[in-house]
Order: C-alpha cells, then structure tokens, then sequence
C-alpha cells in the first residue's frame, strides 16, 4: 500500500512537473484599441478608473497577470476566465458592437452591478481593490444610464431593443 502511494506521488509529482512547460497565451495587446469604449462613448475619468480597477483585467484585451499565472494549471484557469469575460463584454472592442449589443451590455452592467455578480467573488477575493463600494456603483450606473438615454436619441428604440408584439 505505502509502494502504491509513494508511485502515485511520483506520477503525479511528474505529471505537475510536465505541464508547467504548457502554457496558454496571454491576453496582452501592445496597442491601444481603435474600438475601445472611450472612442465612442464619454467616458468620465473617475468611471473609466473604476473599470480599469474592477473590470478590465477580464474584460479588455490587457490583463495584468498575477505572480500565480506562471503556475500550472492556475494559468489554464485564468486564461479560461479572461476569455468567457471577454466574450461576454470586451471594453476594447465595445465600438465594434451593434447598437443593439451595446445597449444590450449597457444594460447588463447594471444588473450585474445591481445583483452583486461583478465583479466576481473569486476575483476580489484577491483584488480587493476592485470590490465596488456604493458610491462606485452609483457612479458607474449613472454614467451606464446616461449612455443609454444619448443611445434613444441616436437610434430609433426598436434598433436597440426587441420589440415584444401584443
């Protein structure tokens, strides 16, 4: 039993060994974005500072990397959960949406900022600094709805929202 234990020990301990050699892409542009949200929309420096803080690492195309990204797999992991987040909302292509689209994230900004959901646990678990107190979101939902009502200006509503027929 203590032979089995100590060859499994071994399998894994070279197995751990192994896949640091393997190691994801990482999401780093070296140029700023032509499609970023500020070459579109308004941006106030104290809302555009709390997105840096508390939302770009997984939704922009630069994440700074914590010193436990050079470790596998902890690096699969994140590299998995930067691109779920930019696939959801990417804040350096956000000018290459449809109206629709963005006013769709515009939305959903809220509601996540209103349900508690973003940004995640797991990430101001380690990032405290990114947790929004009230005064941020209040900010941030302002400047979200702000967006919104200069969108109903620009656009006929049915182009930003689906319709419901009676």
């Amino acid at each position: 039993m203590k032979n089995i234990l100590k060859k499994t020990m071994l399998i894994l301990l070279i197995i751990f060994m192994v896949i640091q050699f393997f190691r994801p892409t990482k999401n780093l542009a070296f140029a700023a974005s032509i499609n970023n949200i500020t070459t579109q929309y308004s941006v106030p420096n104290d809302v555009q500072a709390i997105l840096k803080t508390s939302c770009y690492d997984c939704h922009s195309n630069n994440t700074k990397y914590p010193w436990y990204n050079n470790i596998q797999p902890v690096a699969w992991y994140l590299k998995n959960h930067v691109d779920e987040g930019k696939k959801e909302i990417n804040f350096d292509e956000f000018a290459s949406y449809s109206p629709r689209r963005q006013y769709k994230k515009f939305r959903e900004i809220n509601q996540q900022l209103e349900e508690n959901e973003m940004p995640m646990g797991s990430y101001t678990l380690i990032h405290s600094n990114a947790k929004l107190n009230r005064e941020q979101k209040i900010k941030v939902y302002t400047w979200v709805n702000e967006m919104m009502d200069t969108m109903k200006v620009r656009y006929p509503i049915d182009s930003l929202e689906r319709i419901k027929k009676a």
